[in-house]
Formats: C-alpha cells, sequence, structure tokens
C-alpha cells in the first residue's frame, strides 16, 4: 500500500519518521489476535457495561426531582459535578499510565475495579450533591487506573499489520457494553435510581474473574529491567520527567489539541442529546412505526429501553443506536478506514459529527434524530479507534500504557470543557425546566413564586395552569423558542477541529516524505 496507510507512523515519535506498513486483510487480521487480545476485550466491556450503565442516565438522575427520586440539581450544579468527574478520570491516567508500565498492568486492573466499585456504592448510599460528586471522584479515579492497563495490553499484543483491525475490534467491544449498560439502567431505574448503581457495582466485580485468566505481556521483560534498575546497572528516568520529555514533543502537543474537538463532539452527543430527547423527541411515531396498534413484547420493551408500558423509547433506548450500530459494524468501517490516512479518517470522522450536532438542534423529529444518530456513529467509528491506534503505534516500547494515558488529554480537555459548558448552556437555555420557567415568568409570577416551585417540577406546574395536553404544550415550548441554537455553536468546535486534523495530515506527510528523501540522499541533512 502506498504512502497513506494509517498504521504507517513509526513508533519513534521523536524522529518524527513515518513508514509505511502494509496492513493484513480484515479476517486475516482478526484470526492473528491472540487469546489475551480477546481477555482484555472481555474486561474492557464489563466495565464499560458497568460504567455506561450510570453514564447515559448521570444527567437525567442529577436533574430529575428528588420526589421522583432524582437529586434535584439545576445545570450549574450538574456542570460542577461534570466537569470535576472529566477532570479527574482523564488527568489521572497521564500519570498513572507510567505506573502501569512500571508496576504492572495486572495490578492496575485490579485496583481499578476495587476504587469503581466503592465508586458506585457512595452513589447508591448518598443521594445527595456531595454523595453524587464524591462518588464520581472515586469512580473516575477507578477508571483513570484502568484505561492505560488495558489498553497498554492491547497495543502490546498487537502489530503494524493488525492494528486497524485490532482497534477497530477492541472499540466493538467497549460499545457492546455501552448498548448493554443503557438498557440495564432503563431498567432498574423504573424500579428505583439506586437500583442502577448496585448493578453497575455488581457488574464490574466479574473483571476479577476474568483477571484470573489475564497474562501480563512483556512481564518477564519488566521485571528484567526493574532488577538492573535495582543493582543499579541502569538509570531509571523520574517518572514525571520522562512524562514531560514525552508530551513536549511538538508533534504529539499538536495532535492532542487537535483532537480536543472531537472529543468535545462526543461528550455533546452523550452528556446533551439524552437531555434534549427527553425534553423535545416524542419518540411514539417510532413505536407506531414498528408495533402500529400491537403491544410491543417485554423483550422489546427492554431491548429497545422503552417506558413499561411499551408507548415511548426513552432517551437512553434512542441515544443507545449508537452503541448498536457501532458494535454491530465497526470492525468493517475501520477495515475500510484502514485505507486512509490517519489523520484524514480522523478529520472526516469529526465532521461528521460535528454535522450529526447540527441536525440535532435543527429539529426535534424522531426519525431525524435516528438518521442524525447513525451520521455521529460514523464519524465516531472513523476517528475514535484511529486515535487510540494511532497513539499505541507511536508509543516506544516501554512506553504504551503511558502514551495511551496521554490519550485521555484531549478526550479529558473536551470533556471538562462540555461538562460544564454544556450543562450550563443547556441547562439556562435550552431545557424544558428553563423554557417553562420562562414561561411562567411571561404570565405574571413573581421570582418569589417561581423559586417555590421544585427544581424540575416548572413544565407540570406550567402544564397544570395552561390546560391542555403535554404533547401541545412541549411542541408550542419548542416553536417559540430557539432550541437548537447551543447545538449549533458547539458544533462550530467540531467543524474546526476537522479542518485542523486535514492540515495536519498535511503537514506530519510532508515530514515523513522530507525524511524519506534526507535518509537516501536526495536531500541534505
Amino acid at each position: 500500500m502506498s504512502g497513506d496507510n494509517p498504521s504507517g507512523e513509526n513508533r519513534d515519535l521523536r524522529s518524527n519518521s513515518i513508514t509505511d506498513v502494509k496492513q493484513l486483510g480484515t479476517f486475516s487480521a482478526l484470526a492473528s489476535l491472540s487469546y489475551v487480545f480477546w481477555v482484555c476485550g472481555g474486561m474492557e466491556m464489563v466495565e464499560r457495561l458497568a460504567f455506561y450503565g450510570i453514564y447515559m442516565v448521570r444527567g437525567l438522575y442529577a436533574r430529575a426531582p428528588v420526589s421522583e427520586g432524582g437529586l434535584g440539581l439545576d445545570g450549574g450544579d450538574i456542570g460542577i459535578i461534570f466537569s470535576v468527574w472529566a477532570l479527574v478520570q482523564s488527568w489521572v491516567p497521564v500519570g498513572t499510565g507510567g505506573i502501569s508500565d512500571r508496576l504492572g498492568y495486572k495490578e492496575s486492573i485490579f485496583a481499578s475495579t476495587v476504587f469503581k466499585i466503592m465508586g458506585y456504592l457512595i452513589m447508591a448510599w448518598f443521594a445527595s450533591f456531595w454523595g453524587f460528586l464524591v462518588g464520581a471522584i472515586v469512580l473516575a479515579f477507578g477508571t483513570g487506573i484502568f484505561k492505560p492497563g488495558i489498553q497498554g495490553t492491547i497495543a502490546m499484543v498487537t502489530n503494524r499489520q493488525n492494528s486497524s483491525v485490532a482497534w477497530g475490534v477492541f472499540y466493538q467491544t467497549i460499545n457492546i457494553g455501552g448498548f448493554l449498560g443503557p438498557i440495564v439502567a432503563g431498567m432498574m431505574r423504573q424500579m428505583a435510581w439506586d437500583h442502577v448503581f448496585y448493578a453497575c457495582a455488581a457488574i464490574i466485580s466479574l473483571n476479577f474473574i476474568l483477571l484470573l485468566t489475564y497474562k501480563e505481556v512483556g512481564k518477564e521483560e519488566r521485571l528484567a529491567r526493574r532488577e538492573k534498575i535495582r543493582r543499579g546497572e541502569i538509570k531509571d528516568t523520574p517518572l514525571i520527567i520522562d512524562a514531560i520529555n514525552e508530551l513536549t514533543n511538538p508533534v504529539l502537543m499538536r495532535y492532542i489539541l487537535l483532537f480536543t474537538g472531537f472529543w468535545f463532539m462526543l461528550y455533546v452527543y452523550w452528556d446533551l442529546v439524552p437531555l434534549y430527547f427527553e425534553d423535545w423527541v416524542d419518540t411514539t411515531p417510532i413505536v407506531q412505526a414498528l408495533w402500529g396498534d400491537g403491544q410491543p413484547s417485554a423483550f422489546a420493551i427492554r431491548v429497545f429501553v422503552m417506558d413499561d408500558a411499551g408507548t415511548h423509547i426513552l432517551p437512553e433506548g434512542l441515544n443507545n443506536l449508537n452503541a448498536f450500530l457501532i458494535m454491530t459494524v465497526c470492525f468493517l468501517v475501520t477495515g475500510f478506514s484502514a485505507r486512509l490516512r490517519a489523520a484524514n479518517s480522523m478529520a472526516i470522522g469529526t465532521f461528521l459529527a460535528a454535522l450529526a450536532i447540527i441536525i440535532f438542534g435543527g429539529s426535534n423529529i424522531a426519525w431525524i434524530m435516528v438518521a442524525a444518530i447513525a451520521i455521529f456513529s460514523l464519524g465516531e467509528m472513523l476517528s475514535s479507534p484511529k486515535f487510540l491506534e494511532y497513539m499505541g503505534n507511536i508509543a516506544p516500547d516501554g512506553k504504551k500504557a503511558m502514551y495511551l494515558g496521554f490519550s485521555q488529554l484531549p478526550l479529558g480537555i473536551g470533556w471538562t470543557l462540555e461538562g460544564y459548558i454544556g450543562q450550563y448552556f443547556y441547562g439556562t437555555y435550552a431545557s424544558k425546566e428553563a423554557i417553562s420557567r420562562l414561561e411562567l415568568a411571561a404570565r405574571g409570577w413573581d421570582s418569589a413564586t417561581l423559586d417555590a416551585v421544585p427544581n424540575g417540577e416548572a413544565f407540570d406546574m406550567l402544564l397544570r395552569v395552561s390546560g391542555g395536553t403535554a404533547k401541545d404544550l412541549t411542541a408550542q415550548l419548542y416553536a417559540s423558542h430557539q432550541i437548537g441554537t447551543i447545538f449549533f455553536a458547539m458544533a462550530s468546535v467540531g467543524i474546526l477541529a476537522a479542518i485542523g486534523l486535514y492540515l495536519f495530515g498535511r503537514w506530519t506527510y510532508r515530514r515523513a516524505e522530507t525524511e524519506k528523501a534526507m535518509a537516501v540522499g536526495h536531500l541534505p541533512e
């Protein structure tokens, strides 16, 4: 394959050398993967099942009225929790990645599972702002420890010929868990909110069993190196200095900054779109189109994540189409993307994600939402696995977990910005709660009377004073306010990132061509 292969980036990032490596075909690459790869995929699936069980409904839980078992928080308070969660989960791997390389991947995965169980239980036991915040911090810390160990192992057991398909399959296992998690959460939260947290704690504990079958690749070399350090035969660079030295590389720095825009788009989808679906999207037309006047079966109600009566699809169910598409076809998309330059694949994917956000903001018709989710999912499949593959390929031997810990930096920056900005602006200008309070004020309600309405119950109050049906009132509010404006503004971040990634790809490719010419003596040093 010519010089547009995505896995051609040389692992010696300091030289910025990019070589061409032909990828195996999709099924040949699948056959080449070791059992350790599949064990890691299983642990990732379990971890994501538990994580997305709470993640996809956390905004719904945080803003649900206390009378319904939620926390009754406003957008500002939710934004604080989400931004702190993002900071901890994304910055912890920057340090723990190097620790995992030196102390062992298996040990870090075990420790992470303990912390994650604690986080879920704290959320279940303390239903308050502070309880949810502390639980989120503990859970985020455990997740931050988990990522480098698992992803470092994946980088160790794959090679330059199978990495595109391998990372695509790994991303599919993430989304199998991501698909099943909301199904579990949708069922549990209709019983009681604390059932969600207890279920997630039980699910993540299954990784203790899978750890019994896990074998760390390269453990002998790691232990031999530690023994040489102990005897003074080689000197070990302090971890913080080692990490800073790697991060100062301009190629890595620019790459991390640009990919922040993609993660901003993903967290708009994961954090805000479920709230938008709950507030403004009526999913009953989908149910009627699929089942007509008939009643969906109990199995269909659970898989599609409907309300218990089977009349409409819950927000996490509609959102779950994203995980379903990825878990079923991601390996095919990544097989295709193996023919593209890495930066071009990521640029196209980021642009598609931004386009989907624009579509969300421009309509509240259920079937258009389905089309937008499909577009977003395609963009995610072209971008996210390629990002992990790129980081794994350029990481030097012995620093796989460190580099894959670095991969959390753009995630963390994008998530932190969206976690507060998105929640604040949606909660203030686009949520049904905020719009209902504006309507009540327009009807002459003073601030003291409005403040007496519990958070999360303003729409119900407006419905009582205005009469009519909830469906008609929702349509009226949506038509009379610019609900989608904040989505248009956020999509601009993704469009700029897509342009930047395309230009980054051209820049790195030119550097690679120059280095090749220098290597054969066509250009002077």
